[in-house]
């Protein structure tokens, strides 16, 4: 085994951790921190379940190497709540009934709280556009 130890800021905390070179972010957030909002969908970049945002920028972690985090400030699912709060997008997917069977909601969660966070005016078009990298499977 080819093992490196990493440190990240992991929703606002100091995560250190013992990989596996070959293991990639959504592996290490899953079954070695036990997130398990960020989702397994396509495991092939295709679906954007497993979507959280790095430096500022969703990213699939199907295809990201945990490696790469090294350094870095990683946000799950987990990470957007504070104080037992939801996010303001967290509670717009509730209020407007946006869940579903919730698979694919964290990463569409996580790509709505980017767009949210630019604040640029988007028009609907533009909206979907940016969402396109999100999959509903219902």
């Amino acid at each position: 085994m080819l093992s490196k130890t990493i440190s990240f800021n992991l929703n606002g905390k100091k995560e250190i951790v013992d990989i596996d070179l070959r293991e990639t972010l959504l592996e290490v957030l899953r079954y070695k921190l036990g997130l398990t909002g960020t989702k397994c969908g396509c495991n092939v970049g295709e679906c954007g379940a497993c979507t959280v945002i790095i430096d500022g920028e969703t990213i699939d972690t199907c295809l990201y190497l945990a490696v790469w985090a090294d350094g870095k400030d990683v946000t799950t699912i987990e990470g957007l709540e504070k104080d037992g709060e939801l996010s303001k997008v967290q509670k717009a997917f509730v209020d407007e009934g946006a869940v579903q069977c919730g698979f694919c909601t964290p990463g569409f969660i996580m790509s709505a709280t980017v767009l949210v966070e630019r604040g640029e005016k988007l028009c609907e078009e533009e909206i979907r556009r940016e969402l396109s990298g999100n999959l509903c499977r219902c």
